[in-house]
């Protein structure tokens, strides 16, 4: 467990991160409208099929809905899928569209204003669907046991722009870790930076409250979500955010803020990417995913043409909840090497005529 890390070092000492988030996002922020910057607004377009289950959920918590991505994964029917920081419910109810009624949503949120709304409307989504399949639960991200999260019984965790609020993100991947199945997806959009947050930033409520003075440095994240075993977490997006409020922007001074959607995996992966000449395969067979399958920001599978790939990207692909969605040939039993990584790399073509992918 990360208790030390510099990721967690400017959310120390007396002011009460997890008051002021409740403060702001139980008191302040009545709607999205109240948001001060564009931190805490959708930075992507969504999939189709989210956007088709957007129109079942209910018009208020839709209002108070205050995220930066789109943290729903492929694959998800029949899944028990955790949402940390699940406020007003938004995404856990296109999960539970998503899952089906074999599936499962769980969601967690510190904030009993927006817990209230989220409840209030358990019924009206049931009627709507057909099935009863959310249980919103209170509590901290840093700590799922007490809400009753127990170990490895999570397919899947998003999280929609709230580990950035955490004041102990190091214990916060250390849980995450923990409740996901072997084989199990960390999938989530947040705020990150470009350098660490200074303390002043840090524990100013306004900036804490739109993700910024708690956005994760991006390396402080690496190392972070290494320490609790996971060795090779994807980008699958980043879009550079625009504040849009002059008196934040002088605050904020150089540092760059970065919508990012991540995904990591609970497999036993190496830290860099190795050669073994495997090669992936994408079929085509993930309903909303008839064309390709899209890994991370540089992985994109088109369906039924072979990629070369590293191990871990093997791994990933196929000793997941993906396999079923994919052919992977070749093993791990010969070794050529590390694997071409630089951006935009192609290697050579294998006998079996694949593309080469970078990692």
């Amino acid at each position: 467990m990360v208790m030390n890390s510099p990721i967690d070092a400017s959310h120390k000492g007396s002011f009460d991160t997890h008051a002021s988030i409740q403060d702001y996002y139980g008191q302040v922020l009545k709607s999205s409208a109240d948001l001060k910057t564009s931190a805490c607004c959708l930075a992507e377009t969504l999939p189709v099929h989210v956007r088709d289950a957007l129109k079942d959920v209910h018009p208020e918590v839709l209002e108070r809905f205050y995220g930066c991505g789109s943290p729903i994964p492929p694959a998800l029917d029949g899944a028990t899928v955790l949402d940390l920081g699940s406020g007003s419910g938004r995404d856990c109810y296109v999960l539970s569209k998503l899952v089906g009624a074999q599936g499962r949503v769980i969601g967690v949120d510190m904030t009993d204003e927006q817990l209230a709304v989220a409840r209030r409307h358990l019924g009206w989504h049931a009627g709507r669907l057909g099935h009863a399949n959310v249980d919103f639960r209170t509590g901290f991200i840093e700590d799922l046991g007490a809400a009753g999260i127990a170990d490895a019984s999570v397919d899947v965790v998003i999280s929609n722009c709230v580990l950035n609020l955490s004041p102990d993100k190091g214990r916060c991947f250390a849980e995450i870790f923990r409740v996901l199945k072997p084989g199990g997806e960390l999938y989530f959009s947040d705020v990150f930076a470009d350098r660490r947050v200074p303390r002043e930033l840090a524990t100013d409520p306004v900036l804490l409250g739109e993700c910024l003075g708690g956005a994760l440095y991006i390396e402080d994240f690496r190392r972070a979500i290494a320490r609790v075993g996971c060795l090779d977490a994807r980008v699958v997006s980043s879009t550079p955010l625009e504040l849009h409020n002059p008196e934040i922007e002088r605050k904020a001074g150089h540092i760059r803020f970065f919508s990012m959607t991540v995904r990591a995996f609970k497999l036993a992966l190496e830290d860099r990417c190795e050669d073994f000449g495997q090669v992936a395969t994408y079929l085509g067979t993930e309903p909303n995913h008839p064309h390709a399958f899209v890994l991370d920001d540089h992985h994109r599978l088109e369906t039924g043409r072979p990629m070369l790939v590293c191990g871990n990207t093997a791994d990933m692909l196929g000793r997941t909840r993906y396999g079923s969605h994919f052919r992977v040939t070749g093993d791990q039993s010969r070794h050529f090497g590390l694997f071409d990584c630089s951006p935009g790399a192609m290697a050579q073509t294998s006998e079996a005529g694949a593309k080469a992918g970078c990692c």
